[in-house]
């Protein structure tokens, strides 16, 4: 807690620097602005809105749920033709095919997941599951994600999230895979089953838990408040969860995004996205030693305004954090569980 030292990561196989005094820095670099608090309910001009009209035309349906549409803007097109062939080794192509879809969380812009119910929660957790299944029929890896609030990237307010499906493995899936095959060869047992039995067991980085899974901030985390969402038992895929799991999934989540948003009182940004085992021709093999996880990555580090930023020693060096998972985990776990905008309810 109070010097400096590197800490392995060994989902990722690489290491992070921790210096937990820097947190103490005078800070006169970038302030950002507190995400709003004054979006509109219903927005005929926002393309995400029920009946609202989007750029490619079509006009969406008075949605009450979720509702999944193919993204207008996609990255991967199934139909895209091979690359030329390469007439040197450094200069590699590789065809990349999929499809984008965007999903929406709930008809109305200004409810974000720790403001719905858990009811409507569960029902998101439903659609991520179909999506996956469907999706994971034909393509080698379905990517979950969410980018929340503008600071990560997200170009509109209304509650949604991004299903990208490739017909290769990222090369986040490709590391993944291959740490926790290692593991699995080396030590019997999968890498981030035995790593939520230590956390649950260690409870220093534990942030909120429930029967069937846990919430860490990570030993090796890299952003100031990372999370790392776990099942108990062992789990490879989203769609393999019991109806239970859906159920306290969708409570676990409520409760650490409500911690998040209390931590600064705003609406929380970050990045999160779901990672299990591969799919399409890999559902015929053993893929055992998968565990389904969820990252969270939030670039917040001191306030509202003052964010973490990967630059410099990060970029060509390697990852350095300012404060240790342990102290932002505590100051996680101890934020209540009542939504700041709710606490007078």
């Amino acid at each position: 807690a109070e010097h400096q030292h590197t800490r392995y990561n060994p989902l990722r196989d690489d290491w992070v620097l921790v210096s937990a005094h820097r947190v103490k820095r005078p800070w006169q670099g970038q302030l950002e602005k507190p995400p709003p608090e004054d979006v509109p309910r219903w927005d005929p001009n926002n393309p995400l809105c029920p009946g609202a009209t989007r750029a490619n035309g079509e006009v969406n349906p008075p949605y009450e749920g979720t509702f999944v549409f193919p993204n207008d803007f996609p990255a991967l097109q199934p139909d895209a033709p091979e690359p030329d062939d390469s007439d040197h080794p450094l200069f590699q192509a590789a065809p990349a095919r999929g499809v984008c879809k965007v999903m929406c969380f709930h008809p109305w812009s200004d409810l974000t997941l720790p403001l719905m119910s858990l009811a409507e929660i569960r029902a998101v957790i439903d659609a991520w599951a179909e999506l996956a299944t469907e999706l994971g029929a034909s393509y080698p890896w379905v990517q979950i994600f969410e980018n929340k609030g503008a600071m990560m990237g997200c170009s509109n307010p209304h509650p949604h999230c991004q299903v990208w499906a490739s017909s290769f493995l990222p090369n986040e899936a490709r590391l993944e895979d291959r740490t926790q095959r290692e593991h699995l060869r080396q030590h019997g047992v999968p890498m981030l089953l035995e790593y939520a039995e230590q956390e649950a067991r260690r409870k220093e980085r534990l942030v909120v838990e429930n029967a069937d899974w846990l919430v860490v901030v990570p030993y090796w985390a890299t952003w100031p408040y990372q999370t790392l969402l776990l099942p108990r038992r062992h789990i490879c895929r989203l769609q393999d969860l019991s109806e239970g799991e859906r159920d306290s999934l969708a409570s676990i989540m409520k409760r650490l995004l409500i911690k998040y948003d209390n931590l600064f009182e705003i609406s929380f940004p970050y990045s999160m996205g779901w990672h299990g085992a591969p799919t399409g021709p890999h559902l015929e093999e053993d893929c055992r030693h998968w565990q389904l996880h969820a990252h969270y990555y939030p670039p917040l580090l001191r306030s509202a305004t003052v964010r973490k930023f990967m630059v410099g020693y990060e970029m060509l060096a390697q990852a350095q954090r300012d404060l240790t998972p342990e102290q932002a985990a505590e100051r996680l776990r101890s934020l209540p569980e009542v939504h700041y905008k709710e606490g007078d309810k």
